[in-house]
């Protein structure tokens, strides 16, 4: 029988309690396939001195693996927080079918985890970014494209 969406968001929101006790963010994420939990992901930030380790991010990278495969259509991802900007991105990149998720981004501003400089520098032109950004050498760089367009056996993704 499968579980309801409450008791998958209850197992994520058990992970990022015990992410806490193992000195890890506040955060929990699971991936489920065919009504059953296939990955498990907590905030290991800290611990493995990884600003990409998110929940969601562990959780994606476990299913992908344990599914053998990089496209993760016909899952659903259960987070205990709404995903940030780079977690949204991962979940797109691998397809996921449905977001469920409990805490929202204010309420993780409200505990010092915000993303709203994130959000906000993302709406503004590159030029105006905090982080200056440069373009140099697409030509040359256009030359690994020019390959992969013209490549016949590709694995398209």
């Amino acid at each position: 029988m499968d579980k309801s969406h409450e008791q998958f968001m209850r197992e994520a929101i058990k992970l990022s309690e015990k992410s806490i006790d193992e000195d890890g963010g506040p955060f929990g994420a699971i991936i489920v396939k065919g009504g059953e939990i296939i990955s498990r992901g907590s905030n290991k930030v800290t611990l493995c001195n990884d600003p990409t380790a998110h929940a969601e991010i562990n959780a994606i990278r476990e299913a992908a693996e344990k599914l053998g495969n990089y496209d993760l259509k016909g899952c659903t991802i259960y987070s205990s927080c709404e995903p940030c900007p780079m977690c949204l991105g991962a979940i797109y990149w691998a397809h996921i079918d449905k977001i469920y998720y409990a805490n929202t981004r204010r309420d993780a501003k409200a505990i010092k985890f915000d993303d709203s400089l994130i959000y906000e520098e993302l709406a503004k032109p590159i030029q105006k970014r905090r982080v200056q950004t440069e373009q140099i050498l697409r030509d040359e760089a256009n030359v690994a494209f020019d390959k992969w367009l013209n490549k016949s056996d590709k694995t398209e993704y």
